[in-house]
């Protein structure tokens, strides 16, 4: 008798999978009558997209948040933020841990996919920092938000300050203050101090924090050379998110000086303030300070090269990441040299990496092309203002020139699919539906030369 052969699917399936089922659950509660203020429940292509956006913490909307959904339906939102920023894969794993049950070497691999690690030892212990770490860091500031919304909007400050924080840690960008976001608080320091740090942590990623905790504490407090002790990987992460921030933020300050729309009639310190927050919440974040529909050219160009970039791997937030990019500068610059290796801090770049990073911007640009050209199709807004869009999802950020609200539904199902690949991963997507690797023993292709540039 011959035995049926079992279908297995592979671990980036299952993660794809997981998201995937994660938001089709969402969009069904939150096309729920009990879900919207009006207790008229939202057409399903709405609810569809809210549950996508917040399940990929991009942060676009179709409509706004505060005003549209009930508690109920803030906060089935909130949950699908805290999940896609931890990954439904972080959470069941934590739960089984939190049972006393072990880990399987299949739980093993999920988690290591998941979080994309070249190592499966101490997954268990890494899975509980990093569940315990963001609960502390998303408590402290929902603890600093109520200084200011507490007594802004009394006892549904508590819940303002809540969610603001899971949604900044995450990345999410999603918030239930106003209908214009943040801008309300675009020149008030605690509110601009605490998302920024919030946004800057999740984007950073899990593997940066617990490299420098090992290093503070291995390290005697007079020693002060910590930086030279991380590795390789924190300190391009580390170095590049500090290095965007501050190019974003002085060329926006310039752009956008003068600009009456936008930073033009404040004070020094809160255009300076103002600058810094927009280069922040472009690192796949979200939030406005300013309207965005309202910067120059020359500052929205520079926030979508920031939004395509985005954060750091293994952490919230989106983009192709900085290692990415550090990765791919690095190594044109070694090729314009004629050197033989890339090196970045005195250690050398594996062509492994290299191919890595090569393989993940040229499937997130070809997301964003056709996510264009589809935009551009349907729609008659701006090539800037689609562009600013379609970036904007693909990195799962959220900012958008106040197009999202005026899509039709083809332009909002466009915008799903877009955020939905761009959170699960160019090179996830790749191997899920991909074919099987092929044989190492199979005789290699000749190789002829061809001509470059």
């Amino acid at each position: 008798m011959i035995k049926k052969r079992k279908f297995k699917f592979t671990t980036t399936q299952i993660i794809l999978i997981s998201f995937l089922v994660t938001i089709i659950i969402g969009s069904g509660l939150l096309a729920l009558p009990i879900s919207s203020k009006s207790e008229e429940p939202v057409s399903y292509i709405d609810a569809l997209f809210t549950a996508t956006t917040a399940t990929c913490v991009t942060g676009l909307v179709t409509l706004p948040t505060v005003s549209t959904w009930s508690v109920f339906g803030q906060i089935v939102i909130l949950l699908l933020i805290q999940i896609g920023g931890l990954g439904i894969i972080t959470i069941m794993s934590g739960l089984m841990l939190l049972l006393n049950r072990k880990m399987g070497i299949g739980d093993r691999l999920l988690i290591q996919d998941s979080f994309n690690l070249n190592t499966m030892s101490g997954l268990a212990k890494f899975v509980k920092n990093v569940l315990f770490g963001t609960l502390i860091i998303e408590g402290i500031g929902a603890a600093l938000y109520m200084l200011v919304f507490v007594p802004d909007f009394g006892a549904k400050g508590i819940w303002i300050s809540l969610f603001n924080a899971v949604s900044a840690f995450c990345n999410a960008g999603i918030d239930i203050i106003a209908e214009n976001s943040l801008c309300n608080y675009a020149t008030n320091p605690l509110i601009n101090i605490v998302t920024s740090v919030l946004i800057v942590l999740g984007g950073l990623g899990y593997i940066v924090w617990w490299d420098v905790l090992r290093v503070v504490r291995s390290r005697s407090s007079k020693n002060r050379r910590i930086f030279r002790h991380l590795t390789l990987h924190s300190k391009i992460a580390i170095t590049v998110t500090a290095g965007l921030i501050l190019f974003g933020a002085i060329l926006i300050f310039v752009f956008e000086y003068t600009n009456p729309l936008t930073i033009g009639k404040m004070s020094l310190f809160d255009k300076i303030q103002v600058s810094f927050f927009q280069s922040v919440t472009t690192r796949t974040a979200g939030f406005a300070s300013i309207p965005q529909e309202n910067l120059t050219n020359a500052s929205a160009t520079i926030s979508i090269i920031l939004m395509l970039i985005g954060g750091s791997p293994v952490g919230t937030a989106g983009g192709m990441k900085t290692v990415t990019v550090a990765i791919l500068v690095c190594s044109a610059f070694a090729t314009i040299r004629n050197r033989k290796r890339a090196t970045l801090f005195g250690r050398r770049i594996s062509e492994e990496a290299v191919k890595k990073a090569v393989a993940v911007a040229v499937a997130f640009i070809t997301i964003c092309l056709v996510s264009t050209i589809l935009l551009m199709a349907t729609s008659s807004a701006s090539f800037i203002d689609v562009v600013y869009e379609t970036v904007s999802a693909t990195a799962t950020v959220g900012l958008s020139r106040n197009l999202t609200g005026t899509l039709d539904t083809l332009g909002k199902l466009i915008i799903t699919v877009t955020m939905y690949l761009g959170r699960v991963g160019p090179i996830s997507l790749a191997v899920a539906l991909g074919s099987k690797n092929e044989s190492q023993n199979v005789i290699s292709e000749p190789t002829e030369d061809i001509s470059i540039g």
